[in-house]
C-alpha cells in the first residue's frame, strides 16, 4: 500500500478481534515510526504492551478508578475489546546538553505524536487497524502506579490494536479543500 493510500484509506476501528501484531512485529513497525522527525533524536516516550491477562488486570484497574459515570459505558469491557492495548507514555528529556541544546518539551510532545501518527499508518499498512483512546484514566494516579509510570511521565493514552472486524478495504476519503488554513508570507505586508 502506498502512503497516500494509506492515509486516505486509514480509519479509526473501534470494533477489533485476533490477530494483533506479536511483540516482534510491533518493534519492527516501530522502529520505522521513531524515524519521524524528532530533534535531537530524543525518543521522548516509551510503549507498555498490554496483552491477555494484562488486559483484564488494566481494565479492573480502569473500572474502579472510572467516575460511577463511566462505570456504566465499562472501562474494563473497552480494553478487552482489542487483543493489544499499546500505552503510550510520554517521556519527555528534561537535561538534554546535545547539540543544539535542550529541546523544549512541546518540541518533544509534537515528536511523540509525529511518531504515533507514523505508527498508526503503519499498522493500517499492514492490515491492522487502530484506535487512539484518551480519557480522564491518563490523569490517574492508581493507573500511573499500576503501569509503573516515573516521575515526569505522562499518560497520552492507549492504542487500541487488532484486526478490523469489519471485512474489506476502507472506503477512500475525499481530501476537503483547506486552501484556506494556507498563506503565504510577503515581506513587504510587514512594513519592514
Amino acid at each position: 500500500m502506498d502512503v497516500m493510500t494509506a492515509v486516505l484509506t486509514r480509519r479509526s476501528e473501534h470494533h477489533l478481534v485476533e490477530p494483533a501484531p506479536q511483540d516482534q512485529e510491533f518493534a519492527y513497525l516501530l522502529r520505522a515510526a521513531a524515524t519521524a522527525p524528532d530533534h535531537g533524536r530524543l525518543r521522548p516516550w516509551r510503549w507498555i504492551l498490554v496483552r491477555d491477562e494484562g488486559r483484564a488486570a488494566l481494565g479492573r484497574c480502569f473500572d474502579e478508578c472510572a467516575a460511577p459515570a463511566a462505570r456504566h459505558d465499562g472501562p474494563e469491557a473497552g480494553v478487552r475489546g482489542a487483543p493489544l492495548i499499546a500505552t503510550l507514555v510520554f517521556s519527555p528529556v528534561r537535561d538534554d546538553t546535545g547539540p543544539g541544546g535542550p529541546v523544549p518539551e512541546w518540541e518533544q510532545l509534537a515528536a511523540t505524536s509525529a511518531m504515533t501518527g507514523s505508527l498508526i499508518l503503519l499498522l493500517h499498512a499492514r492490515g491492522f487497524g487502530s484506535v487512539w483512546r484518551t480519557d480522564g484514566l491518563t490523569e490517574s494516579e492508581r493507573v500511573r502506579r499500576v503501569l509503573g509510570l516515573r516521575p515526569g511521565e505522562r499518560l497520552l493514552g492507549w492504542l487500541h490494536i487488532g484486526t478490523p472486524r469489519r471485512p474489506g478495504p476502507s472506503r477512500r476519503r475525499v481530501p476537503e479543500d483547506v486552501t484556506d488554513r494556507i498563506s503565504v508570507f510577503t515581506p513587504e505586508l510587514t512594513g519592514s
